[in-house]
């Protein structure tokens, strides 16, 4: 088994990575600054594999002393979404980049990295194309930039790899309210109601545990997979807004959606993913998208309230 360094793993997907490494019996040491006042690790205390520091990815003394022996280094620690990066630039370009090139500095050449990057730098496609881990980047948000940027510095470090996440959802202990999936959810629920700005935009879609569970499946398979960049998402769910409204509304049938043409959304993505190279690789998600709506329906008789948020 491995000692695993995870930055930033009382976030929303290692909440959930977390104790799943640590079932598979591998040394976890998480260093986080919990600026969302999180408890979500709190039940893996007793476990003595389980190691924490209350700390600051861009702190590099702190940094240095928590790199120590890890034999994989997993930096989830950023500032996540397009509205929070543009609210706290300088704060997202420290902890998004300038803490990854940080991690790279200190890191010494054998321990090996798995990056999670998004494919948001994808930005705003072209409908008839599919995009591929060697079609061109054009992130269009502060978000976008600064994980292409750091996927770059990563994979150029070599001994590395990178997932170009889809849009995640699902339930965590660390929860996330404001993710899109999540968002219609709550609000088919709460409000009955949503407006659509956008509604032909395409986007790809993740269960939070399968990202989760591609983070082990690479630990698994690190030396096959190493020095180069992977989608990451289900095949099953490139879908437009409207599609995604279509989907919730078969499992909740009050749920009334209208597109707008009035206002738009600042966050333009649009792409359909091809997450073909991972698949041949031999991992698959398991979650569909159905399952994680039902998730989600029950997650909420639990939430009530929309503080679950990178807000």
């Amino acid at each position: 088994m491995s000692k695993i360094l995870i930055t930033g793993g009382a976030g929303y997907l290692g909440s959930v990575l977390v104790p799943m490494l640590l079932g598979q019996g591998h040394e976890v040491t998480v260093l986080d600054a919990f600026i969302y006042r999180q408890s979500s690790l709190l039940s893996l205390c007793a476990n003595q594999n389980f190691h924490i520091v209350n700390g600051d990815v861009r702190d590099e003394q702190v940094v240095r002393s928590c790199i120590g022996d890890a034999e994989f280094i997993i930096p989830l620690a950023a500032l996540v979404g397009f509205p929070l990066c543009e609210r706290k630039k300088e704060d997202a370009i420290g902890t998004n980049l300038n803490a990854v090139r940080l991690l790279l500095k200190l890191r010494r050449p054998e321990q090996k990295v798995i990056f999670p990057c998004t494919n948001s730098g994808y930005g705003i496609g072209k409908t008839e194309e599919i995009y591929r881990e060697d079609s061109p980047l054009n992130p269009i948000s502060l978000y976008g930039r600064t994980k292409v940027e750091a996927e770059k510095c990563v994979l150029e470090s070599g001994n590395a790899l990178s997932f170009r996440f889809a849009t995640l959802f699902g339930a965590s202990p660390r929860m996330r309210t404001d993710l899109l999936v999540n968002d219609f959810v709550y609000r088919a629920l709460n409000d009955r109601s949503v407006v659509v700005f956008q509604g032909n935009y395409v986007r790809n879609y993740l269960h939070v545990s399968d990202a989760a569970r591609a983070f082990c499946f690479a630990i698994d398979h690190f030396e096959n997979m190493k020095n180069t960049q992977y989608n990451c998402g289900l095949s099953a769910a490139n879908l437009t807004k409207l599609e995604l409204c279509a989907k919730i509304k078969e499992h909740i049938p009050a749920f009334c959606y209208v597109e707008s043409s009035a206002g738009e959304d600042p966050d333009k993505r649009n792409y359909h993913v091809s997450n073909e190279k991972i698949e041949k690789a031999g991992f698959r998600p398991k979650v569909s998208l159905d399952e994680g709506i039902e998730e989600l329906i029950k997650a909420y008789q639990i939430i009530k309230k929309q503080e679950y948020g990178n807000y």
